[in-house]
């Protein structure tokens, strides 16, 4: 590119050169578009078959480029869901002719992107609607399913015209170049495979994905669902899958014990520890509620990129589990043109040199930073005081006095929503900490960590801490079905369509809720993993263990004249299981804190606390949203 706008400058001069366009444009049919289907050999046999399996990989892409002799870059969405459950907000599935030849690609990047010079490709994981061997909940075989695309569509692999037997089929139209996209488990198999660091994979947009399948279904030991990946397998497994993958499916389920112990399962699936291999740029789009793929994931794999100097960006939103088309759509799909036209096709569009971080501060209200966490921000340490009643105490930077105690009752009943409301109460399920209305915002940007030291009545004892802003608000109904939006019957189209494949998709509206406090960041953990992360301990009662809770990552104002508060208590209900007991703990004030990461440190938090009016008398409850729900056990496609 660069040599073709030199050539440009020259024959017709810099006034025209400049005059040249920045971003790619709808210049191909897509009516005419070639829609094929190969089987890419992914050299595993994943269900030890005898021979090795094959992938089934759907192609859109203009035919033009093709006659002209040109080669061209793809978008690739590889993905569990094309039969099973559907993609996007309408659960679109992959359609076929009676011929099989695909006639429905979900999602709008074949309407949009195909006229634009770019193929789409998507794949069906391993186990999965036409492809051969087992899904395997991103361990080798999903990961490396998608990666031997990727290889193939740079010259590296072999593909066949049929899913056994047929003729050898080059990718002779790619010109090696490929981004990966996706939502959830689609999201997650781009992290995994920018973690091998294969060649020709020049960006990944990964959209709520998993960065470490433990910490999926657990947190330092205390398990987030009452199942594990065997059940997530059998899920999405194809009908044939579901035959011959008995064996796979039994591995999973040893390789994942209850306990939360770590295994070696657990390691394969952990792509945080590779990602000094990542050589694609990441922009990365999580949603701050999201209570299926918490934001833990977005947060470690963020500052692993940042610690080996991968080119990132990052979209924060207010929703759950969403997709940003379905809560920002224009922006986003300008954005996404722009992101793939740099990285795929060499545009000079300013993207890489625009600023790092968008965040949505209020339904549809978005600020945007130079970088993330945002610029000035420092780990702050805060800690917990005793106040005028049993569990309702103070929260600054003062130690509280040896011997200083707080005690909380597990009630595996309540969660997050009911602590937080009671707030101000002196009830026996929780231990509440809260600052003084603030003088000025307090801003928190990034990932913050609790340690506490606690004694619990029995053998078994699980924590949560989650950070509340009590003040009025209005935000988006994340516990909502729509996880924050609303569906509407209005239908706008993105991108060019067929009759098969519209491109027209239906709007959403923000779904909002008038609310009296919000929880913006959570963590938990197994009590009994105080000495090591990844193997829990049986617990002594009445002895006294310290352990750190990982906070989600989050970016949060509290604006003036709200509080901000810690809370500690046991059983998060909806979000964690409950332990074995039901325990009493007793918290140790003095050894107990909280490490935020606060923009402008502790002279931040001294100004906005400093003066300010002393903590209210006992209140009548805070209205919030519904306490979360139990959530499904996979991330979902929709």
């Amino acid at each position: 590119m660069a040599a073709v706008a030199a050539l440009l400058s020259a024959l017709i001069g810099p006034a025209a050169a400049q005059a040249a366009p920045r971003e790619s444009r709808p210049v191909y049919s897509y009516d005419h578009a070639i829609r094929e289907s190969v089987w890419v050999d992914t050299r595993l046999d994943g269900d030890a078959d005898g021979r090795t399996d094959r992938v089934a990989v759907d192609i859109v892409r203009p035919a033009e480029p093709a006659r002209q002799g040109r080669r061209i870059p793809v978008i690739m969405d590889a993905s569990p869901y094309y039969s099973c459950c559907g993609r996007g907000n309408e659960s679109q599935k992959k359609t076929y002719d009676d011929h099989g030849r695909p006639v429905q690609f979900p999602l709008y990047y074949d309407n949009y992107f195909v006229p634009r010079g770019y193929a789409t490709v998507l794949v069906d994981l391993a186990g999965t609607n036409r492809s051969d061997g087992c899904i395997d909940i991103g361990g080798r075989s999903d990961i490396g399913s998608a990666k031997a695309v990727v290889d193939w569509l740079g010259g590296r692999g072999r593909a066949y015209t049929a899913r056994t037997g047929g003729k050898r089929v080059t990718a002779d139209w790619s010109n090696g170049s490929t981004g990966m996209i996706g939502k959830s488990w689609d999201a997650t198999i781009a992290n995994g495979v920018a973690a091998t660091g294969v060649k020709g994979l020049k960006t990944i947009v990964p959209i709520a994905g998993i960065s470490s399948w433990y910490d999926y279904y657990f947190a330092k030991g205390a398990p987030l669902y009452d199942s594990g990946p065997d059940a997530l397998a059998d899920a999405v497994d194809s009908p044939d899958a579901h035959k011959r993958c008995a064996a796979v499916q039994k591995k999973l389920a040893d390789g994942a014990p209850r306990t939360g112990d770590w295994t070696g399962l657990w390691s394969e699936r952990d792509y945080v520890r590779r990602a000094d291999k990542v050589r694609a740029s990441v922009f990365m789009v999580h949603g701050m509620q999201d209570l299926n793929v918490r934001t833990r994931h977005a947060g470690q794999w963020w500052d692993a990129l940042a610690r080996h100097g991968v080119e990132r960006k990052i979209w924060l939103s207010q929703t759950g589990h969403v997709d940003p088309f379905d809560y920002r759509r224009g922006d986003w799909v300008t954005t996404l043109h722009h992101w793939f036209d740099h990285y795929l096709m060499g545009y000079d569009n300013g993207i890489d040199r625009a600023p790092m971080a968008d965040i949505e501060r209020s339904p549809g209200t978005w600020s945007t930073d130079p970088q993330w966490p945002a610029p000035g921000t420092r780990t702050t340490t805060l800690r917990p005081r005793g106040g005028t009643a049993p569990g309702v105490g103070v929260l600054g930077t003062t130690r509280a006095p040896q011997g200083a105690t707080a005690a909380f009752t597990d009630d595996p009943k309540l969660s997050e929503a009911d602590w937080a409301s009671q707030i101000d109460a002196a009830t026996p399920a929780k231990a509440g900490f809260s600052t003084a209305p603030l003088r000025a915002p307090l801003r928190l940007s990034g990932s913050g960590k609790v340690t506490v030291t606690a004694t619990p009545s029995t053998s078994t004892a699980h924590l949560s801490a989650v950070l509340v802003d009590l003040g009025p608000d209005t935000i988006r109904n994340y516990a909502a079905d729509g996880e924050g939006i609303t569906t509407l019957d209005k239908r706008t189209c993105w991108g060019a369509g067929t009759p098969g494949d519209t491109g027209c998709f239906k709007e959403t509206a923000a779904d909002t809720q008038q609310v009296g406090y919000t929880v913006f960041s959570r963590g938990w953990a197994d009590l009994g993993n105080y000495a090591d992360a990844h193997k829990g301990r049986p617990l002594t009662p009445g002895k006294r263990y310290t352990l750190t809770l990982d906070l989600a990552a989050s970016d949060h104002i509290v604006p003036a004249g709200h509080r901000l508060a810690l809370i500690v208590a046991g059983t998060d209900a909806g979000l964690i299981d409950p332990p074995a007991s039901t325990p009493e703990v007793t918290v140790d004030l003095s050894r107990t804190s909280a490490r935020l990461p606060l923009t402008g440190g502790a002279p931040a938090f001294a100004r906005a606390t400093t003066g300010a009016s002393r903590h209210p008398a006992a209140a009548p409850p805070l209205d919030g949203l519904a306490p979360p729900r139990s959530l499904s056990r996979m991330p979902a496609g929709g």
